[in-house]
């Protein structure tokens, strides 16, 4: 400091503030802590974690994403490893653990090169470079997989429900997952490529049943009844018009108010509003429609008109569920009754009302050549329906991905120890201080292989050290065999998984394993700080 120069204010006072060595440790704490919470679930064998909400809600699962959106973090650095979760969860549908525990042990690994004063700018490049490398060897050991070949894909859909509640019918669910994809696949353009939108495959959760109960309903389910209590339970070769307007007489949009001097002209205006829905049924019914799906209500006068001429309908029906409705029947969304002619309808063999439970359903099934589907779930209770839904979401996204792609990897830790095996390899080529960075990068793959053996209660260095002699004699798709308790080549016990779910892993771990390194300094920002007054001085200029 200046001499004769008073302090200059820089911080307000309460401040929290971490810096150099102390904060990078704190950070890769953190996001480690974060990585070991979930470090259990990973693999077949892994264990299911409880979460208890302040209400007393319970969730039991596996699934990262879940475990990680669920719990309470405050430390910046956990948060960003959330996200790790988020991004992997978004991107892929599975593979969350896997990219969490990864970016934990980039992190261990870094910080043991940070205590032999490398920097960090130097381990970041040359995890940037061990990721590129990385992302070309799961590329050269990608197995091409034929869009008809429906029997892999069950397999990579199996692969994802390993370890979950869902395991147990495997069979069942990955047949229905995949026959969804099938059924929902729209071909671009050029007719060489597919795009699928998970969007259009509805998933309606009802406990109470057997998991064996769970169905792939070749159109929609609706939790919906009909408006009216005399309305058929079931209607075959339905006409259908979905209208996102209601039927009833609108209200104005400005107050206004009809003065009545006597009774009869009470009974009039009530008349001339019977008359105003008559009409609107009236058009429903010269179009030929003998269901009536909307989006909005439907009036008491108009359930009764509809009623009396064998018109079934049901109100207050979701949007997204309408658009569904639309892929599935191939009818128009209309939003004027007036212009509702037969070309807007849609199709469906059979519409039938069914109670389950408590719960009156809707079932829309039989539609020609549909392009929204639902799946049916059912379980013996909520947390069993609930654990059942995120693993049909994780298998519908992976073999969506392998679907599109084309392109599959073998799992069980085979495509990590060769990416590692590669990396020690390929480390020497870089020359200077990167290389090290390069096989800490190794070494923190090999955490996949590593975790799944010790989940299945196998000692950890024993199979390295044979997971590693199998894959120097060329054997790439060895892996570890958590069934039969050994390392052997899992290709044909069908553990495989898409490409990009590997990608993505490796990617999106190896970004934020980077951004927290290299963060060397955390200050609270403005308006945490409560207005406390501090002082932080400069002692050079």
């Amino acid at each position: 400091m200046l001499t004769g120069q008073q302090p200059i204010i820089i911080l307000s006072q309460g401040t929290t503030r971490e810096k150099g060595k102390s904060a990078q440790s704190k950070n890769i704490m953190a996001a480690v802590a974060i990585s070991n919470a979930v470090k259990s679930t990973l693999g077949p064998k892994g264990m299911d974690k409880m979460l208890v909400d302040s209400f007393g809600d319970v969730i039991v699962t596996n699934d990262g994403a879940t475990i990680l959106k669920k719990i309470d973090i405050e430390h910046p650095a956990a948060k960003m490893i959330v996200e790790v979760a988020k991004s992997q969860d978004e991107t892929c549908g599975d593979g969350t653990t896997t990219a969490v525990i990864l970016t934990g042990e980039l992190l261990k690994q870094a910080e043991v090169l940070l205590d032999q004063k490398i920097h960090p700018t130097v381990i970041s490049h040359g995890f940037r470079l061990a990721s590129e490398y990385a992302r070309q060897t799961l590329d050269e050991i990608s197995i091409p997989l034929k869009r008809d070949d429906l029997e892999t894909l069950k397999y990579i859909a199996m692969t994802a429900m390993a370890g979950k509640g869902a395991s147990g019918s495997k069979e069942l669910l990955s047949k229905i997952i995949v026959e969804a994809i099938s059924l929902t696949a729209q071909e671009t353009s050029d007719d060489h490529n597919v795009t699928i939108d998970l969007d259009n495959i509805l998933i309606r959760k009802k406990h109470g049943g057997s998991i064996k109960e769970t169905e792939l309903i070749n159109g929609i389910v609706l939790d919906k009844k009909w408006v009216n209590a005399n309305m058929n339970t079931l209607v075959k070769n339905a006409r259908i018009a979905l209208l996102n307007t209601a039927i009833e007489v609108k209200k104005t949009e400005i107050d206004a108010r009809i003065q009545i001097q006597d009774p009869s002209q009470l009974q009039a205006f009530l008349d001339e509003e019977e008359q105003m829905i008559q009409r609107m049924v009236d058009s429903i019914k010269d179009s030929g429609a003998h269901v009536v799906f909307c989006q909005k209500g439907i009036d008491d006068i108009a359930q009764h008109f509809l009623s009396m001429n064998h018109i079934f309908a049901a109100e207050q029906i979701k949007e997204s569920d309408m658009k569904k409705l639309s892929k599935a029947t191939n009818a128009k969304l209309v939003s004027d009754i007036d212009e509702l002619t037969e070309t807007d309808l849609g199709y469906a063999g059979i519409i039938e009302e069914k109670k389950i439970g408590d719960d009156y359903l809707l079932f829309i099934t039989d539609c020609e050549n549909p392009k929204a589907v639902s799946i049916m779930l059912r379980g013996g209770t909520e947390h069993v329906v609930d654990e059942l839904d995120r693993a049909v979401h994780d298998s519908l996204s992976v073999v969506k991905i392998a679907f599109e792609d084309k392109k599959i990897t073998v799992g069980g830790g085979a495509a990590a120890t060769e990416i590692a095996l590669r990396l020690r390899e390929y480390a020497p080529s870089i020359g200077g201080r990167e290389q090290m960075a390069v096989v800490a990068f190794a070494k923190a793959i090999e955490i996949i292989p590593k975790m799944l053996a010790e989940n299945a209660g196998l000692d950890p260095i024993d199979v390295m050290i044979a997971v590693r002699s199998a894959h120097k004699n060329g054997e790439k798709n060895a892996g570890v065999n958590v069934l039969e308790k050994k390392v052997e080549d899992l290709f044909p016990y069908h553990v495989l998984e898409p490409l990009r779910l590997s990608v993505q892993e490796i990617q999106v771990a190896t970004e934020a394993a980077i951004m927290i390194l290299r963060i060397d300094d955390v200050i609270a920002a403005k308006g945490n700080t409560n207005g406390h007054v501090a002082r932080d001085e400069i002692e050079d200029y």
